[in-house]
């Protein structure tokens, strides 16, 4: 039985908006977290965005919580993943990026006393939900009817009925390689064509959509998926963010991508770079409030 949709963070599960931005938090040395935390609580509006918390957090904070744990350090043949694990991440949603601007301030003000930015990337909807490559980007997302269950823990789960687990990557594309290599080339490194998003059949055992293919996995590895594309400056890419009802899925994709189960490494890797990497738990919504209660009591 899913959760009733009054429990979890509205953004888990919406469609996209037009402009994000995703940002995280460490910890300011020897600070409190409660008041701080006591603040975000009250004054943090659900519909603006979503909030994980982090192992790093919890562990000060004397909690512990069944399946969260920190981002870990990968490597396979050529290619590695970092970890960039913080205390805190904050996306948030708006169909302007005033709206996004002024809710990082909001934010930032609210966790100032004991948390300080250690990142942020403003996100946006590319041509209706593709990747900067031109490919369409979750085109195997659970529907809507199953996407309650993919991304809620529900009532038999060790985490709160509710609450969501959360992978956070950001990929930095190598644009100017990637269109180097000519159309085949480009639709055998994705595994779909691109002018109709159909998968190919007798694509390269290296392609990403063999590598990642969830229902391939043993068990089954779904993800509820929103990720958006991002630009600064020169650089651009994507920020992967990834909704589960544990962190296993992902971590399961994630390592055969970098060729760990056969040696055969994804072919994104030939083209896009993964620069962060952080694992968070999205706590359930208690009278359209974050119910930290868990966390903090």
């Amino acid at each position: 039985m899913s959760p009733s949709p009054s429990y979890f963070q509205p953004g888990i599960l919406a469609p996209l908006a037009a402009f994000g931005s995703s940002l995280t938090f460490r910890l300011k040395p020897q600070s409190d977290p409660r008041p701080a935390l006591a603040r975000l609580q009250s004054g943090f509006d659900p519909s603006a965005g979503v909030v994980g918390l982090g192992e790093p957090l919890l562990r000060l904070l004397g909690a512990s919580l069944p399946g969260l744990r920190g981002f870990p350090a990968l490597s396979g043949p050529g290619c590695s993943v970092p970890s960039t694990q913080q205390a805190l991440w904050v996306f948030l949603r708006g169909d302007e990026r005033s709206t996004t601007f002024d809710a990082s301030q909001h934010v930032g003000a609210l966790l100032a006393e004991a948390f300080e930015r250690d990142d942020a990337v403003d996100t946006f909807r590319y041509r209706g939900g593709r990747d900067l490559t031109g490919y369409e980007d979750g085109t195997e997302n659970p529907g809507p009817d199953e996407s309650a269950a993919v991304a809620l823990a529900g009532p038999d789960d060790a985490a709160p009925a509710g609450s969501s687990f959360v992978a956070v990557q950001r990929w930095r594309h190598d644009l100017r390689a990637f269109n180097r290599h000519s159309p085949r080339q480009r639709d055998e490194m994705i595994g779909r064509r691109l002018d109709d998003n159909e998968e190919i059949g007798d694509a390269p055992e290296s392609a990403h959509v063999k590598r990642s293919a969830q229902e391939s996995f043993d068990p089954e590895a779904f993800l509820v998926r929103r990720s958006m594309p991002w630009v600064c400056g020169d650089a651009q890419g994507l920020e992967f963010i990834g909704y589960g009802r544990s962190l296993d899925a992902f971590e399961q994709i994630l390592r055969r991508m970098l060729g760990l189960e056969d040696g055969i490494v994804d072919a994104l890797f030939r083209f896009s770079q993964p620069v962060t990497g952080g694992y968070y738990w999205c706590p359930p919504i208690v009278s359209s409030r974050l119910d930290l209660a868990t966390t903090v009591g």
